[in-house]
């Protein structure tokens, strides 16, 4: 037995009903996450477009996280799942330090490290996680990558798949079927300018209003 997730960026649509439905089944607090859907904008006007990526801990089969963790708090089980125990973690946040992904956060209400943790108590049980039963498109996946015969190996043979910063030996197990430069990669993605803030709206075309540009007069600038 060997866990791992595939995202169909093609079917993702933005949701966040993975997101919501994570919350819900894992009493994540408000103001961290341990699934969020990442939204990136490309291209300039009037060719633009909007990618959607499902971001999450990767399950490592190489888990830096495990290996920095003074108290064993993480660790990898049998079957591929990366899990940590708030019991034995001392909130030393190392683990974040060591992931490359940003997966893990420190519960404000606790003070321990917290993460994805593959809904574990749902997989023990014969059900699926909590993110891929709510997903509307279908576009979370989650198997066995040893068995052959799982919708997730055979999706893995079929299609071109891509991992996040494969460079850093974590051989991660989230997959992404069209995953894009500016969703897999951070700094990929386009910024706009230093100068450029919600509040700088463009003035209308004739100098706009106080400028007599409107021509009524009634906004105040006549």
């Amino acid at each position: 037995m060997n866990y791992g997730f595939l995202i169909d960026n093609r079917s993702c649509i933005g949701c966040h009903a993975c997101s919501t439905a994570c919350k819900s089944e894992n009493d994540v607090p408000l103001g961290v996450h341990r699934t969020w859907v990442k939204s990136v904008e490309t291209g300039t006007y009037p060719d633009v477009a909007r990618h959607f990526q499902v971001t999450r801990c990767n399950h490592c089969a190489n888990p830096p996280c495990v290996r920095i963790c003074p108290t064993a708090a993480m660790y990898q089980r049998a079957d591929g799942i990366v899990e940590f125990s708030g019991d034995a973690c001392i909130g030393c946040k190392a683990c974040l330090q060591a992931c490359p992904y940003d997966a893990i956060h420190i519960d404000p209400g606790t003070l321990t490290a917290a993460k994805c943790h593959f809904c574990s108590h749902r997989i023990e049980v014969g059900l699926e996680p909590a993110c891929v039963v709510v997903c509307p498109t279908h576009a979370i996946l989650a198997g066995d990558l040893d068995d052959p015969a799982s919708e997730i190996s055979r999706t893995l043979a079929r299609e071109k798949v891509s991992v996040r910063k494969p460079e850093q030996g974590t051989a991660p197990k989230l997959f992404y079927v069209e995953g894009t430069a500016a969703g897999l990669v951070p700094t990929a993605a386009e910024q706009y300018p230093a100068s450029f803030m919600t509040s700088d709206v463009p003035e209308p075309r004739g100098g706009g209003c106080g400028s007599g540009g409107c021509g009524s007069g009634g906004c105040g600038g006549g």
